[in-house]
């Protein structure tokens, strides 16, 4: 690819910014402009029609947005190469990016030198982010995220969940229905049934399987 003259479709919606880009891009070997977008659904249409081999894509457009293009193109073709260049660097945005397709995903505000490096890396097949993107992706995945702990008594319904949390703590059928605010018989009833589920002949069983499921923990 280094010895190929990169041939790249701009889309964006402001005429400064791809004029911009064109001069840019026209004035450096081995880079071509060879289409402009105002929007996602003229890049869609221009991707297909002219094949490109990299995709300059802002995000905010009118009609269909960056995001939304970058995913059809990408399925389409999945040669072509999509660098994302926007103002937004919210973690809602660079990850809808990187799940529609796109290869890299500059700011705006980067250096010249720093967007034709990345056009080159997306087109040789590298993933490439700015520097405040790229760290924070880093912070995202060295932030260490606590394992959504799995449902231990999945048969019990939230209202039994939480009288079984009572038993647990060592109270009585008439403090769970003080507490509550229900009625000793309800109290029983659900008391049966959540022994009928968790299979158990007395409350010492129920509260040893409660405090196995980290019930009752103060």
């Amino acid at each position: 690819m280094s010895n190929e003259t990169l041939r790249i479709l701009v889309a964006d919606d402001h005429p400064l910014f791809r004029s911009g880009m064109r001069s840019l891009l026209n004035a450096e070997p081995g880079f071509q402009v060879i289409g402009e977008a105002t929007n996602g659904d003229e890049a869609v249409q221009l991707a297909a029609e002219i094949n490109p081999d990299v995709i300059l894509m802002d995000v905010q457009m009118p009609g269909l947005n960056g995001l939304d293009a970058t995913r059809k193109i990408v399925q389409a073709n999945p040669e072509i190469k999509v660098l994302v260049v926007t103002m937004f660097e919210d973690d809602h945005t660079v990850f809808s990016a990187l799940k529609a397709g796109a290869r890299g995903y500059m700011l705006k505000g980067a250096s010249p030198d720093d967007v034709l490096r990345a056009i080159r890396s997306v087109a040789s097949g590298d993933a490439i982010f700015g520097p405040e993107v790229a760290a924070r992706l880093l912070d995202f995945f060295t932030t260490i995220r606590p394992a959504a702990m799995p449902n231990p008594l999945p048969d019990l319904t939230e209202r039994e969940r939480e009288i079984l949390d009572l038993i647990a703590r060592g109270r009585s059928n008439s403090e769970i229905a003080n507490t509550l605010f229900l009625s000793p018989k309800t109290v029983s009833n659900y008391v049966s049934s959540i022994f009928n589920k968790l299979q158990v002949a007395d409350r010492a069983q129920a509260m040893l399987k409660a405090r196995e499921a980290g019930l009752g923990q103060h």
